[in-house]
């Protein structure tokens, strides 16, 4: 991996250069005056989510049909 250290004005005009260099892996500085100011360095790709990570277990009746009386409150909005 390489490091470029580049001015703010060359990293304004050469931005798609510098974003295909930090895309091959490489890290670039870039320095206002001969301070650094911020470092592109590449996003790493998302990892992918796993459905039921979660120790949950939905418990026994949970699809069952409600009784009339709650069934009844939750269509009159009570």
């Amino acid at each position: 991996m390489k490091t470029s250290h580049v001015k703010v004005q060359y990293a304004k005009t050469h931005l798609s250069a510098l974003i295909a260099s930090v895309q091959r892996g490489d890290e670039v500085v870039i320095a206002r005056g001969d301070t650094p100011a911020a470092k592109l360095v590449a996003v790493d790709a998302p990892s992918r989510r796993e459905l039921g990570f979660v120790a949950y277990q939905v418990p026994p009746g949970f699809a069952d049909a409600l009784p009339d009386d709650e069934l009844a409150a939750w269509e009159d909005g009570a």
